[in-house]
């Protein structure tokens, strides 16, 4: 096929993403990085180049309005993808677009369309106000005057932070810290937001509330389609419509949270429960209807976690929780089991070696 072909099919590609409802497209994506050597092997082989991959060949699509996880360890690829993404790094193979506009050739459009929030960012400027920061930073996109105003008051309170807005950022907490980046990302008004780990710094309870405005506001108010780079599972599976784990720079399942769980956790639930001695639980596992593969240890309130495998499904599952309130076992909680990051990755890595045993 000419180069010639090849052009022309990619570019009606972007076309065609323009007319639909594809935003972000990433499509076989490569890069690697040269790996730092020392000096003895710089003496034995001056002309020598070692590469590490970052990327190894990623691909996925996100729709507009859409919330989409990349769930990794780190030192997976997140980051470099999110930078590839907002054009700060040029990959070495493959293509990324966002809105049909390629992040190379389009750098330009692309950056008018597209914003990164990074956790833990030093440019703002922690001796100003929030609203202050906001004026500074507005200057940079041309908003002057009243409609500068107009935005920076529209901001703050959609982010929260309106009541705060003339205090100075120093003295912020975490997540408010959080939510003025955010503030200050959304003075383009792009369509896109980059989230980079965007609750590492914060505890349980602020993460959770962040997550939410997340959700109502940012996704829900605003319009915007959301990727946020992840390494907390839970993060990802409850906050996203869909979901990409990535793996040593390469995507190693992709669904919605739904199918993942169903794919991966398969038939693990959490029991919570006072009696975790009943004889309806030991009869249901002698029948094997259940099978009880940990436990933890009681709280002070005297309720003890289970870790239960059910075969057969939801619908089998339902019916043992309706057997169990039957028989009078007092249950607080009851959901599919969860998995440790790591142990996620190790169970789909080894389905996908199985599928390619078989085939």
């Amino acid at each position: 096929m000419s180069a010639t072909a090849i052009s022309t099919g990619a570019a009606e590609k972007n076309r065609s993403d323009r007319e639909r409802d594809v935003v972000v497209r990433v499509d076989a994506l490569v890069k690697r990085f040269a790996v730092r050597r020392g000096w003895k092997a710089m003496l034995r082989h001056p002309r020598a180049k070692e590469y590490a991959t970052a990327l190894g060949g990623v691909s996925f699509e996100v729709a507009r309005g859409e919330f989409f996880g990349l769930l990794g360890e780190n030192g997976a690829g997140k980051t470099t993808l999110f930078k590839v993404l907002a054009s700060l790094v040029t990959p070495d193979a493959g293509s990324v677009t966002v809105h049909g506009f390629d992040v190379v050739r389009d750098s330009e459009r692309v950056r008018r369309l597209l914003a990164p929030v990074i956790a833990d960012e030093r440019s703002l400027n922690w001796r100003l106000s929030a609203r202050e920061n906001l004026r500074l930073f507005a200057a940079l996109h041309d908003l002057r005057g009243a409609a500068r105003d107009q935005r920076v008051s529209e901001l703050l309170e959609l982010t929260g932070i309106a009541d705060t807005g003339d205090k100075m950022v120093g003295q912020f907490s975490s997540g408010m810290k959080q939510r003025l980046l955010i503030a200050r990302a959304l003075l383009s008004r792009p369509s896109v937001l980059l989230l980079d780990e965007p609750t590492r710094s914060l505890d349980p309870l602020g993460a959770r509330r962040f997550r939410e405005f997340l959700r109502e506001e940012i996704v829900a108010r605003q319009g915007c389609t959301v990727l946020i780079a992840t390494h907390k599972a839970e993060e990802a599976l409850e906050l996203c419509n869909r979901v990409a784990i990535l793996d040593k720079g390469v995507v190693r399942a992709a669904g919605t949270p739904e199918e993942l769980s169903r794919r991966i956790v398969g038939e693990r639930y959490r029991l919570w429960t006072l009696d975790p001695s009943h004889l309806a639980l030991a009869s249901l596992e002698t029948r094997g209807v259940i099978h009880v593969i940990g436990r933890g240890e009681r709280d002070e309130d005297g309720w003890t976690p289970l870790e239960l495998e059910i075969p057969g499904g939801p619908r089998v599952a339902s019916e043992v929780l309706a057997h169990m309130a039957s028989a009078g076992v007092t249950v607080s909680s009851f959901e599919r089991g969860r998995l440790p990051l790591a142990e996620l990755i190790e169970r789909i890595v080894e389905s996908r070696g199985k599928e390619g045993a078989r085939a």
